[in-house]
This record gives C-alpha cells, structure tokens and sequence, in this order.
C-alpha cells in the first residue's frame, strides 16, 4: 500500500513538473521587467480551449502580491449568458526573475507555463505560450492595437509552430477575417 501512495505521489509531482517545461521552439524573452509588465492586457487572440470557451472581452490584470508572487486576474464575458466570469491566480518566475518564464496557477497546487515567448520593447503587446504549443495567447495594452504589430506577433507565433488559422481573434487588428470567433 506504501508503494502505490508514493506512486502517486511520485506521478503528480512530474505532471507538475512537466507542466512549467518551456515547449520546443519557445526561448521566454530575457530582460523580462516586472514592473513593466504589470496591469491591464486585453486578449486579442488565443487558442481554444474549454476554460475559455465562448469568453469574450477577455482582460488579464496582474498585480504583486504580498508573498512577492503576482496576482492575475482573468475577467471576460460569456458570449451566452452575458455574464461576467473572472477567474484569480498567482504565477511566480520560474528561474532568474529578467526571465520571461513564470508559472502560474488558478487551481491550488497545480501549476502551469507561463512562457514570454515574444515582448514589445515598450510592453504594448505580448505572445505568452503555455506547457505546451496547445495552449497560447496574444495580449495587447489598448483594445485597439496596430495591426503591423498584431501581424508581426502572428508571425512569430508562426515560427514557433502555431498557424494562423489555429486562433480564435477577440480583436480585431485590421487583419483579414479569415480567423476563429469565439461567438
């Protein structure tokens, strides 16, 4: 019976170590500044998964928190119900801080990627991939971005692996209309 718990034990403890590994092809940005990356980011595009499925408006907000950490704080609206669903984490850097490699978690001891895969150089927008190239997100400071920049953030997801036709866009950007909607 002391076999099977530390089995289990043993098994959980690699999913989560499995689940903070940086994906093939994805190098976080370095000269990462927190302080820089604070606040309010709109979603402007990301992959389908269930935890945001039909979400729309989606904002990530991130915050220090007292234990040093950063809060986030995921808020978007249910394309069905027009509710409001908000969802609070925490992330904490993974290795050296000017990094851009955290990992974050919205359920207890669970811990996921949080890779900075690509980072404007006055922080207007963001390419954070996930675990794993399954999971990835494109965050912009306005509501509004420029859409050469949305093109050059596409294209470097491209690079890594994930094509243009794999994301679900929440803003517009000026690029043809060709992607997923959530709705």
């Amino acid at each position: 019976m002391r076999i099977i718990k530390w089995a289990g034990l043993f098994s959980v403890l690699m999913m989560q170590l499995g689940c903070t590994n940086v994906p093939d092809k994805v190098e976080p940005v370095s000269g990462f500044e927190l302080p820089r990356y604070l606040g309010q980011w709109h979603e402007v595009a990301r992959l389908d998964h269930s935890f945001e499925r039909n979400l729309l408006q989606v904002t990530a907000t991130y915050s220090m928190r007292e234990d040093g950490g950063v809060r986030v704080i995921n808020r978007g609206i249910d394309a069905q119900s027009g509710k409001v669903k908000q969802a609070e984490g925490k992330a904490y850097f993974v290795e050296d801080e000017t990094v851009g490699r955290l990992k974050v978690s919205f359920f207890g001891p669970f811990y996921g990627g949080y890779n900075i895969a690509k980072l404007a150089e006055d922080y207007s927008m963001v390419l954070v991939i996930g675990p794993s190239l399954d999971y990835a997100w494109i965050l912009a400071r306005s509501d509004q971005p420029d859409a050469s920049q949305c093109r050059e953030f596409y294209e470097a997801a491209e690079q890594i692996g994930i094509t243009e036709k794999s994301w679900i866009r929440l803003l517009d950007c000026g690029l043809p209309a060709n992607f997923k909607s959530p709705a």
